[in-house]
């Protein structure tokens, strides 16, 4: 029996497991990923508004994370596959036999991009899905792309492989995009960027390696296919709360509905991070989230 058993060892995780340890609670952290860091693994750009601390990259930060909790008195357990959870039990169990018995949990899960779902999109990656403009550029340097999305991430993400590529076709679903003005104008006006609105990709064509994307038009009689040699999606975040639907409320998008305590609907399991946050999902307010959870169950475990 554990006092806290945490799901997921992200920013937020991490920081609450760190509390944790603070205030004296016997806790174990489960992570379904052979590393800790959650999402910081994809950010490949300099973070600079972590108060009073800069990186690099997330890489950097996720190493200053890991350096600041190694010393904590905690369990973490990394690969971990769960079979199943009993949130009202505070249960969980893992497909390799354990079973896990808590009076608290903090579910901290994250997010993960937001798939397609379309043919090719599994089949190529690696083989000519972009996952980062600024990791992968120099990779696809010479050659035509197509990005998809309407955001600010997609269109950061066509500038910055407008800089090496020939031509970058951006594909979205809207009338406009959704991208702040300094994006869209700047996209608009590349010579090497074609901006398609109220158009989708519906499958990723080729052998080894992706050769072509086909596309579908709201004013095009039937779809057609396009030339590229990479594709690149941002199409946002879903959070990881599949496997807890229906024990607990989430909003219509799928995000645990938290109080101001990051308590959820049922007591004693609390969840904290991008996946309780869909407003404002930031590593800052994943991290406060985290000693939040903490400090509210070490003073109920206190009474």
């Amino acid at each position: 029996m554990n006092d806290v058993v945490i799901i997921g060892a992200g920013p937020a995780g991490l920081s609450a497991a760190r509390w944790c340890d603070e205030l004296g609670l016997d806790t174990l952290v489960l992570e379904q990923s052979g590393a800790v860091g959650g999402q910081l693994s994809l950010v490949h750009n300099p973070i600079d508004n972590y108060l009073g601390l800069h990186a690099n990259n997330g890489e950097e930060l996720r190493e200053r994370f890991i350096e600041h909790t190694k010393d904590c008195d905690f369990d973490l357990w990394t690969n971990v596959e769960i079979e199943s959870v009993d949130l009202k039990a505070k249960r969980v169990v893992l497909k390799s036999g354990e079973d896990l018995q808590s009076i608290a949990m903090i579910i901290a899960t994250g997010l993960c991009r937001r798939r397609l779902g379309i043919p090719g999109e599994k089949e190529f990656a690696g083989r000519g899905i972009i996952e980062s403009a600024t990791r992968d550029r120099e990779q696809f340097a010479g050659k035509d792309v197509c990005v998809i999305g309407g955001g600010d991430a997609a269109a950061e993400n066509a500038l910055l492989l407008a800089e090496v590529c020939p031509t970058v076709t951006l594909v979205h679903r809207g009338k406009k995009m959704s991208a702040r003005a300094e994006f869209t104008q700047q996209l608009h006006t590349h010579h090497c960027i074609t901006v398609f609105p109220e158009s989708r990709v519906i499958r990723i064509i080729g052998n080894d390696s992706v050769e072509a994307v086909e596309v579908e038009r709201k004013q095009a009689i039937k779809p057609f296919q396009m030339a590229v040699q990479g594709v690149l999606v941002r199409i946002g975040w879903e959070p990881n709360t599949a496997f807890i639907r229906g024990q607990l409320a989430l909003d219509e998008a799928g995000y645990v509905i938290v109080g101001s305590q990051q308590e959820t609907s049922v007591a004693n399991v609390f969840a904290i991070g991008d996946g309780a946050n869909p407003l404002a999902p930031t590593i800052a307010g994943a991290v406060g989230a985290g000693a939040t959870a903490a400090k509210v169950i070490a003073s109920r475990l206190a009474k």
